[in-house]
């Protein structure tokens, strides 16, 4: 009970002094800070970037090396850590879909030699869970546990076709950054595309990301028969160079999703229901 002297005393903060943001958001800022450009940093940049005064960025910081979030090498150096790294590793949409996936992954690698990909969808970026390399496969942007523009790729695309309706206009409106040429910006071809893909089952993205790639990607289903992620195989871009891709990432695809259990990659194919002779 306030005394006598401090009766109509207001506790609030002053208007004139700005409320500090929770502790959990400035620990968030911090590794938010680094990213694949800036994977190293000293602790006076990681404070400029998280936008925290240098006591407060000193303090979160120690912490977070001590638990293992992050690393620190003998320059004074800061970067993320294993520990984070594992705690990541056991998201539920990485760990059961890539083991389920590998093995498709490594076969269609080896049918092609070529950048084979796993993403899963995230608003409207996708985020990649694996990628398989060849030593001479042409160059590629992506890298595990990296983001892209979903419409500007095989597998955002392939994911975009199967999302909602909801998520499907919020992508066909939004502003697109044009990267090439052949960039798809224009809504309506949007449109367009997307329906191909429900149509035929895949998505070809050629020159999108970079004139000399080109992406053929399928959807993978879950339990539900919902599309959880997308595979694809990235190849330089030439004509008619997706064709013969085709049924091997429509079959990498069929695998994975009957290893997830879901009902559609169970039943035959149409095409071979339909070549059974009728009794």
């Amino acid at each position: 009970m306030p005394g006598a002297g401090g009766r109509g005393q207001s506790t609030a903060v002053p208007q004139d002094r700005p409320a500090r943001p929770p502790v959990t958001r400035r620990v968030l800022a911090i590794l938010a800070a680094f990213t694949p450009e800036t994977p190293a940093m000293p602790l006076a940049e990681i404070a400029r970037r998280a936008g925290l005064p240098p006591a407060t960025a000193h303090r979160l910081v120690a912490e977070l090396t001590r638990w293992g979030a992050l690393e620190r090498d003998e320059r004074g150096v800061y970067r993320i850590g294993l520990r984070l790294w594992e705690v990541g590793a056991l998201a539920p949409r990485g760990l059961g879909l890539r083991e389920a996936a590998m093995p498709f992954l490594e076969d269609l690698y080896e049918a092609t030699h070529e950048n084979v990909q796993l993403a899963v969808l995230d608003g409207l970026e996708v985020v990649y869970l694996e990628r398989i390399s060849g030593r001479d496969a042409v160059h590629v942007f992506t890298r595990v546990g990296g983001r892209f523009d979903a419409c500007a790729t095989g597998v955002g695309l392939a994911l975009l076709a199967h999302a909602d309706r909801e998520l499907q206009e919020r992508a066909i409106a939004a502003p697109k950054l044009r990267r090439t040429p052949k960039t798809i910006c224009d809504p309506g071809e949007l449109r367009r595309v997307l329906a191909d893909v429900r149509r035929t089952g895949v998505a070809i993205s050629d020159g999108q990301v970079e004139l000399v790639a080109l992406s053929v990607a399928a959807p993978v289903f879950g339990p539900g028969d919902r599309a959880v992620a997308a595979v694809s195989v990235v190849v330089p871009s030439r004509e008619r160079a997706a064709l013969p891709l085709v049924p091997a990432v429509l079959a990498a695809a069929r695998g994975i999703s009957r290893a997830l259990g879901a009902p559609r990659a169970l039943r035959a194919p149409d095409s071979v229901r339909q070549s059974r002779p009728t009794p």
